[in-house]
C-alpha cells in the first residue's frame, strides 16, 4: 500500500485500519489469549478485496503468451496449447511469489482443467499431470461452471436443480396464504435472477436443447402460478440481459468492459445500409458476448 501513490489521509487512513487487529480462539468456553496479526486480508471488510488486488499487483507471468488473470482472492493461469511446457515453470513461480508475499499456495485447492475443441478431428495429447494438482473435466470460475469442451449446460442442469427446491419453498409460502403476486415477485427475484446471473458471459456456450431445458422449466412453473406471465422464453430473457449490458457498455467510455469493444470503423460506404447504434468494425467470426451483440439484427 505504501508504494502506492495516495493521498496522506488515504494512507492514514489505511495504516489505523490494518494496526491493532488480533485473533483469539473460543472453545467449550474457554478463551485463547489474543494473538496480534500484522499481515492478513480483512476478511468480509470493503477495502478486503482491493487489498488483495494491489498485494497481487506484481504477480506476473514468466512467458508472454500466459496470461494471468486475477479477481479478488481469485488467481488463473491460461496457458495456449502452443506453450504446454511453462505449467511446472509458472505454477511454481506463482508459489515462490506466494512464499515472498507471505502467502501460501494451497496445491490441494488448485485444478487444472484442459479445454479440448471437439469439433477437431485430430487426437488430442494430453500433457503430463502437474504434481499435488488434481485435473478436472468441469471447473466452477466465479460461479460459473464450464466443461473443459467450453460447455456452460452443466451449469444449466445445476441452476435449475437448485431452482426445483426454491419451487417447493414457494408452495410452502402457499400453504400460508401468500398471495400469488407475492409468490411470481420472489420468483423473479430470486429464480429468474440466479438463471440470469453473468449470463452474457456463458450464453453462447449452451445448446438449444438447454434453452428448451430451461424453457420446459418456466412452464412447468407457469402453471403452478409461480412464474409470471410476463417471461415467454429463456432466449428472449438472455438476449434482453445481453443487449441491457451491451447498451450500458457502448454508451459509457469509463465502463470497465468498454476496452474490450473492437476498434471503431474508419471505412466509409457508398450505399445505404441498415442503420446501427454502433460504428465498431464487425469481426469475422461470431461467438462470445460482445461479437454476438456486435452482430445483433437491432444494432
Amino acid at each position: 500500500m505504501a508504494q502506492l501513490d495516495t493521498p496522506d489521509e488515504v494512507y492514514n487512513w489505511l495504516v489505523d485500519f490494518f494496526s491493532g487487529h488480533a485473533h483469539y480462539a473460543v472453545c467449550r468456553d474457554q478463551t485463547s489469549t489474543l494473538k496480534s496479526i500484522n499481515a492478513s486480508i480483512i476478511q468480509g471488510s470493503a477495502i478486503g478485496p482491493a487489498a488483495y488486488v494491489v498485494n497481487a499487483g506484481d504477480l506476473h507471468t514468466l512467458t508472454p503468451s500466459n496470461q494471468l488473470v486475477k479477481f479478488a482472492d481469485d488467481t488463473y493461469l491460461i496457458i495456449p496449447a502452443s506453450n504446454p511446457d511453462s505449467r511446472s515453470a509458472k505454477v511454481d513461480n506463482i508459489e515462490t511469489w506466494a512464499s515472498t508475499n507471505n502467502l501460501t499456495l494451497n496445491r490441494t485447492k488448485t485444478k487444472e482443467i484442459i479445454f479440448v475443441d471437439t469439433r477437431s478431428k485430430s487426437p488430442v495429447v494430453a500433457p503430463p499431470a502437474l504434481p499435488g494438482i488434481v485435473r478436472v473435466t468441469s471447473l466452477n470460475i466465479l460461479g460459473v461452471t464450464m466443461t473443459n469442451s467450453l460447455s456452460a449446460s452443466e451449469r444449466v442442469r445445476g441452476i435449475i436443480s437448485d431452482c426445483a427446491q426454491t419451487q417447493y419453498a414457494l408452495r410452502v409460502l402457499r400453504t400460508h396464504d401468500m398471495c400469488d403476486a407475492a409468490l411470481q415477485a420472489i420468483y423473479k427475484s430470486v429464480v429468474v435472477a440466479k438463471l440470469l446471473y453473468v449470463s452474457s458471459a456463458w450464453a453462447g456456450f449452451i445448446t438449444a436443447a438447454d434453452r428448451q431445458r430451461v424453457d420446459v422449466f418456466f412452464r412447468r412453473s407457469t402453471r403452478c402460478g409461480f412464474c409470471p406471465s410476463d417471461i415467454r422464453s429463456f432466449e428472449e430473457l438472455l438476449k434482453t440481459s445481453d443487449e441491457q449490458l451491451f447498451g450500458k457498455i457502448i454508451r459509457n467510455r469509463h465502463h470497465v468492459l468498454y476496452k474490450h469493444l473492437p476498434p471503431s470503423s474508419s471505412s466509409s460506404q457508398n450505399y445505404d445500409l441498415r442503420p446501427r447504434i454502433h460504428n465498431r468494425q464487425l469481426p469475422d467470426h461470431p461467438g462470445h458476448f460482445f461479437i454476438r451483440l456486435l452482430y445483433n439484427e437491432m444494432y
